[in-house]
């Protein structure tokens, strides 16, 4: 092998849209195959009790690895477990009443072929995920899913490419098809999810952002216009809730503050509620941050005064909270 040839940019760019296309045909040759063997699949994992194993070699594995990932991560309980080491003690991992998934595109892997009588005696369902429906993989499993392709993207027809992608649209299928089965939702999906995005939004709610106790700005409808100043500034959230024992009658902003500078207006005599921007925008504390967020853009604001479900102020929050947390 040399790397001193020339490079040819047209060739890499054939030869990239050559690969799109094989492998595009290949999954759609699966789509037109496709049985109700998928189904019987589908409805065997729901059914179980206990969990998926899913084992292959080589790429394969490496393939089973993403689809136990993307099958636990959507409700569905599942593991990868490479075979060589199944049969070296890791065996013990799986459990009579498992389902276990087998990925060979030949249907001949030695390593998944010593473990299977093993895999029999525990009484697990196997299913076979395989280019060969005649191969010595699909006669012993109890349930086969095809996924033969009429030739890889590779030039030699040799390295794993379109049967590797054909192995991983079936996963996905199995994925999807389960999550729809069990009902599985954006919140169910955050529940795994926490550190991600999604998680934030559907996991992390009001009570858990906002400022509360002596952090939240407050003063009395009849205080005095230089009280209302010192409870703003001293609070650091350019803002103050005018309230009537602990019930939020309105709010004081630095807006509202430029605003009434510019007036020209004498503000030395004036008390709270003369000054206040009436009936606020308050949220639950048990809301989800993302809604908080939504209020805020919907009302072009920038802070929020939350209630109990008494309607007590308990808590603020701004926009700089909902950015710490990536909310936003």
């Amino acid at each position: 092998m040399t790397n001193d040839l020339p490079f040819d940019a047209e060739r890499a760019l054939h030869l990239a849209r050559q690969t799109f296309q094989i492998e595009a045909d290949a999954l759609l040759g699966m789509q037109r195959r496709l049985t109700a063997e998928f189904a019987r699949a589908v409805e065997t994992i729901l059914r179980c009790e206990h969990r998926v194993v899913v084992m292959g070699m080589g790429k394969s594995g490496h393939v089973g690895r993403k689809i136990a990932a993307t099958l636990a991560s959507t409700g569905t309980p599942s593991f990868f477990v490479h075979p060589a080491e199944a049969a070296h003690g890791d065996l013990g991992m799986v459990t009579s009443g498992d389902v276990c998934l087998l990925i060979s595109n030949s249907g001949e892997s030695s390593e998944l072929s010593a473990i299977i009588p093993a895999l029999r005696r525990l009484g697990v369902t196997l299913v076979a995920l395989t280019g060969r429906s005649d191969s010595s993989l699909a006669k012993v499993c109890d349930i086969v899913l095809s996924c033969a392709v009429d030739k890889e993207a590779c030039t030699l027809d040799l390295a794993p490419t379109a049967s590797t992608t054909a192995q991983m649209a079936m996963g996905d299928a199995l994925a999807v098809a389960l999550l729809d089965a069990r009902g599985f939702r954006e919140e169910d999906f955050a529940l795994s999810h926490p550190g991600g995005a999604l998680g934030r939004k559907l996991l992390t709610h009001v009570s858990d952002l906002m400022r509360t106790g002596d952090g939240v700005p407050r003063v009395a409808r009849d205080a005095s216009f230089s009280a209302l100043l010192q409870e703003m500034s001293s609070k650091g959230l350019g803002l103050a809730a005018i309230v009537e024992g602990h019930t939020p009658v309105g709010i004081f902003t630095d807006g509202d503050l430029r605003r009434l500078i510019e007036t020209g207006a004498d503000l030395r005599q004036r008390v709270a509620h003369e000054v206040m921007h009436p009936r606020p925008h308050l949220i639950r504390s048990g809301a989800l941050a993302v809604d908080a967020a939504d209020l805020m853009e919907r009302h072009r604001i920038t802070s929020l005064l939350v209630v109990d479900g008494k309607g007590e102020l308990v808590g603020a929050l701004n926009t700089y909270d909902l950015l710490r947390a990536k909310v936003i």
